[in-house]
């Protein structure tokens, strides 16, 4: 079934970014991993009152983000997570990121060394409007969540809500808490493990801790 709610947006953030921040506690401390803009860091600080650090690896979000006052260094998460210590933030967050690491198996690992919690949201592949798409038009899929042409995409690790519950199985990580949301911003209230929720689901957000 789908709820038959429709998620209001402060200050106009994605719908992943409010659920994102609907799953972090008030004063946390928080590592936003790929935080573009620094829209969701800033969020989270004036909102939870978090202790929020970032790091980007564009140049242009380093900007945005040290103009709004962040704290922000410039880095890639395929590589420089290594660099923060064990379990040194409650909640290590990467949103609409994932897909667009070398190795994102690593970078999981990472996540979860470095937060206590980590928070992961990302779009899904095996969303029926990409399935369609690809069957009619021959073509690599575009929707409202996966606007790249191919040529232009930062994608390179195409993942599926099934695929990524499946390395989560495969790393030993807990799904403490699983939200799917359709195309039209709506919470989708079916199991995480079913066809259905593969099919329908535009894009995913995970809370997820150690086994």
């Amino acid at each position: 079934m789908i709820k038959n709610t429709t998620l209001t947006r402060p200050q106009d953030i994605r719908v992943d970014l409010q659920l994102i921040a609907e799953m972090v506690e008030p004063g946390s401390r928080v590592l936003d991993v790929g935080c573009a803009d620094g829209t969701l860091l800033s969020h989270l600080i004036s909102t939870k009152d978090v202790d929020g650090r970032g790091i980007e690896l564009s140049q242009a979000g380093v900007n945005s983000c040290v103009a709004k006052g962040l704290s922000i260094v410039q880095g890639d998460a395929d590589t420089d997570l290594t660099d923060y210590p064990n379990k040194g933030f409650d909640y290590a967050i990467l949103s609409q990121t994932l897909q667009a690491t070398h190795r994102p198996k690593l970078v999981m690992e990472q996540l979860l060394r470095v937060g206590k919690k980590a928070v992961v949201s990302f779009p899904n592949f095996a969303f029926w409007r990409c399935r369609w798409y690809l069957a009619v038009n021959g073509r690599m899929p575009m929707t409202s969540s996966l606007d790249y042409a191919w040529h232009e995409t930062p994608n390179i690790h195409f993942c599926t809500l099934r695929d990524f519950t499946v390395l989560c199985d495969e790393l030993g990580i807990k799904l403490e808490k699983s939200i799917i949301v359709g195309s039209d911003g709506r919470v989708l209230d079916y199991d995480i493990n079913s066809r259905r929720a593969n099919f329908f689901a535009a894009q995913c957000v995970f809370l997820l801790s150690d086994k």
